[in-house]
C-alpha cells in the first residue's frame, strides 16, 4: 500500500507543480482560457485527445470490453474516423477563421461568424454547454471516486472530494495554461499504462493462444463483433451508437478550444498524426484490457458484474493486481486519476472562461480590466466545480446501479449533438445562418434529453432507442433542423461576407 501511495503522491506533486508554474504566465482573462494562442503541437494534440478521452476511456470502456467482448472494438473505429475528420477536414479551416476573427472561446467564433446583431446566439450556446458540461465533469468526479474507492479501498465520497480538490486547485492557479500541460502529462501516462497492460497480461499468460477459444466457450457472442445473436435488428443499433460515438469529436467546444490555442496552423499539420495515432493506440488497449479480463476472471455461467463490478468497470485495476507489484500498481492509479483529471480541468476551465467572457464580459460589462476578469474567472471556475461535485454525489446516492461509461456519454453527447451539427455547418456551408444555427443547437439540446429520458421508454421501439444511445439521434436531429432552417430563410449578405472571411484565411 505505501508502493501505491507514493506514487499517487508523486503524481500529484507534479500536477500541482504545473499549476504553480502556470500561474506565473496569468496575466490577462486570455491566458486563463486559452494560454495566450502559445501551445505547440505536442501539448495541443495530447490535450485535445485526453480531454476527448476521459474516465469513460479506462473505466468504462474497458468494462465494455470485457461485457460485451469484440464488439466493443467499434468503438475503437468511431473514434479513429471522429478524430481523423475533426484533425485532416475541420481543424485547419477553424484555426484560421478563429485567428482572422481574433476569437478567445468557440462562442467567439460563432458570434463572429453568423455577424450576430444581437446576444441570444451567445446566450444560448453558453448556457446550454455549461449544462452538459457540469453533466460531463459529474461524471469524471463520480469516476474519481470509485477509483479510489476500488484501488485504495477509500470510502466513495472521500475519494471524490480528495480527487476534486486537487484539480480545482491547479486549475484556479494556472487555467487553461495549467490544464493544458498537465493534459500532456497524464496524456502520456495514459498511453503508456494502457499500452504495457494487455501486453505484459498475455505474456504471462501460459496459453495465450487459446484466448479466442476461452472466451467462445465462456459467451460465443464474445467474440462475433455484433455480438451474441448476430447482426440482429438491436445488436445493428447497439454497433451503430457504438460506431457514431466520434461524432463528439467534431465540434465539441473542450476539444476546439485546443485548436484556438495553437501556436499556427501549421502546428495542426503536425499534431493531427499525433492525434491519430494516440487515439488508435488507447482506445484499441482499452477494448483489449477488457477483453483480457473477462477471459482471465470469469467463466462460462459466471455473471461478469458479479465479479468485475457493475457494468465490468473494475476490470483495468483487477488486471493491474493481477499482473504486477505494488509499486507498478500505484503508477496505474495515476493513469486513472489522470483520464479523469484531464477532462475535468479543461472542462471547468472552458466552462468558468465561457460563463465570464461569453455572458458576463460580452454581454454586461465589455469594458472590464484584465486583471478583475482573470478574478472573476477563478470565482466561478470554483463554483462550478462545487456544483457538479454537489451532482455527482447526487447521482451516485440515487442511481446506484450507474455505469461510468453510460454517465459520461450522456454528458459528452449533450456537448456534441448541442454544438458539433452547428460547427460543421458553419465551417462548410456559407449559406449557413444565424437563424439556423440557433435552431440547430435548441434541437440537439431538447433532443439529447429526449432520447435519454422519454424515446428509450416508448414501447416497441424504445430498446431501439436505447442501443442506440442519445447521440446519433440527437446528432441527425440538429443537423437536418439546420439545414432546413437555412434553407427556409436564407441570408444572402451572410453567404457573401464568409466566403470572403475565406479567401482571406487562404
Amino acid at each position: 500500500m505505501i508502493e501505491k501511495y507514493f506514487m499517487i503522491g508523486l503524481y500529484f506533486g507534479v500536477l500541482l507543480l504545473l499549476g504553480y508554474v502556470a500561474s506565473k504566465r496569468i496575466k490577462t482573462l486570455k491566458d486563463f482560457v486559452v494560454g495566450g494562442k502559445s501551445l505547440g503541437f505536442w501539448v495541443a494534440a495530447f490535450s485535445a485527445q485526453a480531454t476527448g478521452e476521459s474516465a469513460w476511456l479506462l473505466l468504462g470502456l474497458t468494462g465494455m470490453g470485457a461485457m460485451i467482448g469484440f464488439s466493443a472494438y467499434w468503438v475503437v473505429l468511431g473514434e479513429l474516423l471522429g478524430v481523423l475528420v475533426m484533425w485532416f477536414f475541420m481543424a485547419g479551416r477553424f484555426k484560421r477563421l478563429t485567428d482572422r476573427y481574433d476569437s478567445m472561446t468557440v462562442i467567439d467564433y460563432l458570434v463572429t461568424r453568423f455577424r450576430c446583431k444581437t446576444h441570444l446566439l451567445r446566450v444560448i450556446a453558453a448556457l446550454s454547454l455549461c449544462l452538459f458540461v457540469l453533466i460531463y465533469i459529474a461524471a469524471q468526479i463520480d469516476a474519481t471516486g470509485s477509483a479510489f474507492e476500488t484501488f485504495l479501498d477509500w470510502p466513495y465520497l472521500t475519494g471524490a472530494i480528495f480527487g476534486f480538490s486537487i484539480v480545482t486547485i491547479y486549475c484556479l492557479a494556472g487555467g487553461f495554461l495549467a490544464a493544458a500541460w498537465t493534459d500532456m502529462l497524464q496524456g502520456a501516462v495514459m498511453l503508456a499504462c494502457l499500452m504495457l497492460l494487455p501486453t505484459v497480461a498475455i505474456l504471462t499468460l501460459t496459453h495465450a493462444e487459446s484466448i479466442y477459444t476461452g472466451l467462445a466457450t465462456i459467451d460465443p457472442g464474445l467474440v462475433t463483433v455484433w455480438g451474441a445473436g448476430g447482426p440482429t435488428l438491436l445488436n445493428i443499433a447497439a454497433v451503430l451508437g457504438m460506431a457514431l460515438i466520434g461524432l463528439g469529436f467534431l465540434g465539441s467546444p473542450q476539444v476546439f478550444a485546443r485548436l484556438i490555442a495553437i501556436r499556427s496552423d501549421k502546428q495542426i499539420n503536425r499534431g493531427k498524426w499525433v492525434a491519430l495515432v494516440f487515439t488508435i493506440l488507447v482506445d484499441f488497449s482499452a477494448v483489449t484490457i477488457g477483453v483480457l479480463g473477462r477471459y482471465i476472471f470469469t467463466e462460462n455461467g459466471v455473471d461478469p458484474e458479479s465479479v468485475l463490478g457493475n457494468g465490468a468497470q473494475n476490470v483495468l485495476p483487477e488486471l493491474v493486481e493481477y499482473t504486477f507489484p505494488p509499486w507498478i500498481v500505484g503508477l496505474y492509479v495515476a493513469a486513472v486519476l489522470s483520464a479523469i483529471m484531464s477532462t475535468v480541468s479543461s472542462l471547468i476551465v472552458m466552462a468558468a472562461g465561457s460563463i465570464t467572457h461569453d455572458l458576463y464580459g460580452q454581454i454586461y460589462n465589455p469594458t472590464m480590466e484584465d486583471a478583475q476578469a482573470a478574478r472573476l474567472c477563478r470565482l466561478i471556475t470554483l463554483g462550478l466545480a462545487l456544483a457538479a461535485l454537489l451532482i455527482a454525489v447526487t447521482v451516485a446516492i440515487s442511481s446506484p446501479d450507474r455505469t461510468i461509461f453510460w454517465f459520461a456519454i450522456f454528458g459528452w453527447s449533450g456537448i456534441a449533438a448541442t454544438f458539433c451539427p452547428m460547427m460543421l455547418l458553419s465551417l462548410f456551408w456559407a449559406g449557413f445562418t444565424e437563424r439556423a444555427a440557433i435552431a440547430s443547437m435548441l434541437a440537439g439540446f431538447f433532443m439529447t434529453i429526449a432520447s435519454k429520458f422519454l424515446l428509450q421508454d416508448l414501447h416497441s421501439v424504445g430498446e431501439i432507442f436505447a442501443a442506440l444511445e442519445t447521440m446519433p439521434p440527437s446528432f441527425l436531429t440538429a443537423l437536418l433542423v439546420g439545414y432546413w432552417v437555412s434553407k427556409v430563410w436564407p441570408d444572402r449578405n451572410l453567404r457573401e461576407h464568409y466566403q470572403e472571411d475565406l479567401k482571406h484565411c487562404h
